[in-house]
């Protein structure tokens, strides 16, 4: 590559961390983006809404020839993320999602299900990052046979140094070299894939499909009408799309950029004074659910013809060297999102989904929607929304005495409350949660300052006062 103003110090210190030349390459695509100039946003001028997609559940004569193409198709898990922002300090996917189960235990009680009932020997690998590896390979090692005899079970993402905002030079950290890093986005899939060499092994193996998803969200699964359409329309990339509802409205969103056809925008991308406009779920019917198909060998073909490397979209984050410091040094992280290679592939598709198929934990609020009755945990080890709702419940725990994932385990000692005929539940307060609970419609739930209960067995319908811990009401 020609080389790029101020990179010479980033490759060097990329490459005394041992990143591989792919990885260098990659990242200096989007350091010249961001010494150009680019933002990485684009506005509503740019980009008109997406009207209508076909829909999955009419898509279920074609399974006949995804199940024919199972053998050849690999499920990729993005599990690199450590859920910090619940106070995890190991992989969130081994936080105990249900019954036990953390999400790791239910992936590979997916596949060992999936494989059974196809009779197909489909490979599962993970995504995962230095932090992750170990302990999720011992989680998976319990489970006898799933891993293949050819095929690792995981590969690891690459990382990136932050950038000094003053500069433009890589950030320094001596006293914790730690934060001189950042992850690159789950963007970096496509790079991580060839620089393990996952990439050619895969090929090798005759793999065309792989299915990709995150760890943390358990309604994504294999599904052989979705891989059936893909083979037989000879998509080359195609992501699935959900309806946008209100607890959507900050996610990206699937748009028709002009000139390039199909794009994902993701909050970061969007000017701040075209917010509202961002989050006009009328408008924008459409979120990536970051599930997403692609056709290996073209993938392959199309790194290939951008020398080894794919220009997705540069995402420019600004943020300060030590993410709990505020006055730390002013930083940019760059990033790319997975879903923007939809505007890649010359055969791109998305098709819209049922919101089974979408159940990410990505807070303790979601964390309770999961554990509670309006979402199902299937036969075959997916956690799916009760087919009685359309969409979820929306949770909103007081971030001051729910944030974390012991505060909030203490605060629902008896498990989660039935939701399955919740609207919304709003809770404000330090409340503990009695057992046998039951949330209807809209919701709110406060407390009088001090610490309170809402005792067993309660009926919530509109707005309830918590009950004082030294009181006896019921």
């Amino acid at each position: 590559m020609a080389a790029v103003e101020g990179f010479a110090p980033i490759e060097e210190k990329m490459a005394a961390a041992g990143l591989a030349r792919k990885a260098i390459d990659t990242f200096q695509h989007h350091y010249a983006a961001l010494r150009a100039g680019a933002s990485g946003q684009w506005g509503g001028t740019d980009i008109q809404a997406v009207r209508s997609l076909p829909d999955a559940e009419h898509l279920e004569r074609f399974a006949e020839t995804g199940t024919r193409k199972l053998s050849s198709t690999v499920v990729i898990k993005l599990n690199g993320g450590l859920g910090t922002s619940m106070g995890l300090t190991k992989a969130k996917s081994l936080l105990p999602v249900r019954d036990g189960l953390t999400f790791l235990d239910l992936i590979a009680r997916q596949i060992l299900s999936l494989r059974e009932q196809s009779q197909a020997a489909i490979p599962a690998l993970l995504m995962n990052s230095f932090r992750t590896r170990d302990e999720s390979l011992e989680t998976l090692a319990r489970y006898e046979g799933l891993a293949l005899p050819d095929l690792p079970l995981d590969f690891l993402q690459n990382k990136a140094p932050k950038i000094r905002q003053s500069d433009l030079a890589p950030s320094e950290a001596p006293s914790d070299p730690g934060l001189e890093w950042c992850p690159p986005g789950h963007g970096d899939l496509y790079t991580a894939l060839s620089t393990s060499g996952t990439l050619t092994l895969l090929m090798d193996r005759g793999i065309e499909y792989a299915f990709v998803s995150n760890a943390d969200n358990l309604g994504a699964v294999l599904d052989p009408g979705l891989l059936g359409y893909m083979v037989e329309n000879d998509i080359d990339f195609m992501m699935e799309a959900a309806d946008r509802t209100s607890a959507d409205r900050k996610g990206g969103h699937l748009c028709i950029r002009r000139g390039q056809g199909l794009a994902l925008r993701e909050s970061a991308q969007c000017p701040d004074d075209e917010k509202d406009d961002f989050q006009d779920v009328n408008k924008y019917k459409y979120f990536n659910t970051n599930n997403l198909w692609v056709h290996v060998p073209s993938l392959a073909a199309l790194m290939d013809h951008h020398g080894g490397i794919l220009p997705l979209q540069t995402i420019v984050n600004r943020k300060t060297l030590d993410p709990r410091d505020p006055d730390s040094e002013p930083v940019f992280q760059l990033e790319t999102a997975m879903g923007s290679a939809i505007s890649l592939f010359p055969n791109a598709a998305a098709v819209r989904v049922p919101r089974s198929r979408f159940s990410p934990v990505k807070t303790t609020s979601d964390l309770l929607g999961v554990q509670s009755d309006a979402y199902q945990l299937t036969e075959d080890s997916r956690i799916v929304l009760d087919p009685s709702r359309e969409s979820p419940p929306t949770i909103i725990l007081d971030s001051a005495h729910y944030k974390l994932v012991d505060e909030f385990s203490r605060r629902f000692p008896g498990g989660a409350p039935s939701l399955i005929e919740c609207d919304s539940l709003e809770v404000t307060g330090d409340i503990t949660f009695g057992s046998g609970v039951v949330v209807r419609g809209p919701s709110r739930v406060a407390a009088n300052g001090a610490p309170a209960r809402v005792p067993d067995d309660t009926v919530i319908s509109g707005s309830f006062t918590a009950v004082p811990m030294s009181g006896r009401g019921g």
